[in-house]
């Protein structure tokens, strides 16, 4: 068993470097350089510079007090964060998101894996799965409304019962694609289940978790703002509904891009980095 392994492990690094003395590694570097250049590198930092100048073009066409332009949602930007509820709302619909976010994640993973690596409960439980993820959103949040009254208890459990079953979905089929041989290498040297879950079952799930999480995030955050908009005291959603009955359309897109900046502030700062860092044992070695 373990010379089987062992075999694998060495025929592929025999191809590996069967490569490097053909010269393909060397071409495949090169193209990869090329394909990561300085100019390819820096498109993303003018996306949304375009952006604006495309949203500044349609405001200057539309000329419409519906439409705003980046500099009066910019000014509304600056005059609701010094004199208007912005900062009290982001901050509460970021508790509220970070609480779904942490209890659905823990949660789907947890039962992911299970039902990954136990056929039996996967075939009990895995039509409550199907029936979770069909279940629309604002269905399960009038029912933790009506149940629970408009509290946040509620608005975080509708938030979790809606986001938890895609979680279980990724991580199961994570579970499902792990490679037997790790598995068996674990047997022979006899790790604990402690030590093999860390050392072999979550590096190759990583990839699954970090998909599950951005997919997740994106749901959640429109979630929560759906939520709010229902029944809630304040946030981004409860405030943006009252925009919306008076017609402010600066208001509303001034939230907006706050929003969409705090996303993008997630993705880049926290997210990309941490992908990378759980990815580099999938690098081979030079």
């Amino acid at each position: 068993m373990t010379s089987l392994i062992w075999q694998r492990a060495r025929s592929g690094r025999a191809s590996r470097s069967s490569l490097r003395g053909a010269g393909l590694d060397q071409n495949a570097s090169e193209l990869t350089f090329a394909n990561r250049g300085p100019f390819s590198a820096r498109l993303e930092w003018f996306s949304l510079p375009l952006l604006l100048v495309l949203w500044q073009g349609a405001a200057m066409v539309a000329a419409s007090r519906f439409f705003p332009s980046p500099a009066v949602v910019a000014a509304e930007v600056v005059d609701l964060t010094l004199h208007g509820h912005l900062v009290k709302d982001f901050a509460k619909t970021l508790l509220r998101t970070f609480l779904g976010f942490v209890v659905a994640m823990g949660l789907g993973g947890v039962l992911g894996f299970v039902l990954g690596r136990v056929r039996g409960l996967d075939r009990l439980f895995g039509p409550w799965v199907v029936v979770g993820l069909n279940m629309p959103a604002v269905v399960i949040a009038v029912i933790c409304y009506i149940w629970l009254g408009l509290s946040e208890f509620a608005l975080v459990l509708a938030v979790v019962i809606n986001k938890t079953p895609l979680v279980i979905t990724t991580i199961r089929e994570g579970v499902r694609s792990l490679s037997p041989d790790y598995d068996e290498l674990a047997a022979v040297f006899r790790m604990p289940m402690a030590r093999r879950i860390r050392l072999i079952h979550v590096p190759q799930l990583m990839p699954f978790v970090m998909t599950a999480a951005r997919t997740g995030l994106a749901l959640i955050w429109k979630m929560v703002l759906v939520f709010e908009v229902l029944g809630s005291d304040g946030g981004v959603g409860f405030r943006v509904g009252i925009f919306f009955q008076y017609f402010d359309m600066a208001g509303i897109l001034a939230y907006t891009v706050v929003f969409v900046a705090m996303v993008m502030l997630i993705e880049h700062g926290a997210l990309r980095p941490l992908e990378r860092r759980v990815a580099r044992w999938r690098q081979d070695p030079p």
